[in-house]
């Protein structure tokens, strides 16, 4: 009885929230209409990824997930700075 309100809370409430908001920011990844409104977009798909895996390791109990949301928030971010040089960089006259 604990964990069913738990696992009813992540099928019916978070995933479609976060399914909704993965589909929205997939629209803007493919119609633009500039390339830093599609990196904000890949970043935004990257974070939701991030909340899927945190969501199903508390549900399921498997701390891995927890590793694996962490990496890939590191490797977003690295990405994002990456990206914000370039940008910058192609900036300059």
């Amino acid at each position: 009885m604990n964990g069913e309100w738990l696992l009813w809370l992540e099928v019916f409430i978070i995933l479609p929230l976060l399914t909704s908001g993965y589909l929205l920011a997939f629209i803007r990844l493919l119609r633009g209409p500039n390339l830093l409104d599609r990196v904000v977009a890949l970043d935004l798909m990257a974070m939701l990824t991030i909340g899927v895996c945190a969501v199903y390791a508390i549900t399921r109990q498997q701390a891995i997930f927890i590793d694996i949301a962490t990496v890939l928030a590191l490797l977003s971010f690295l990405a994002t700075v990456a990206f914000a040089r370039y940008a910058e960089e192609r900036a300059r006259p």
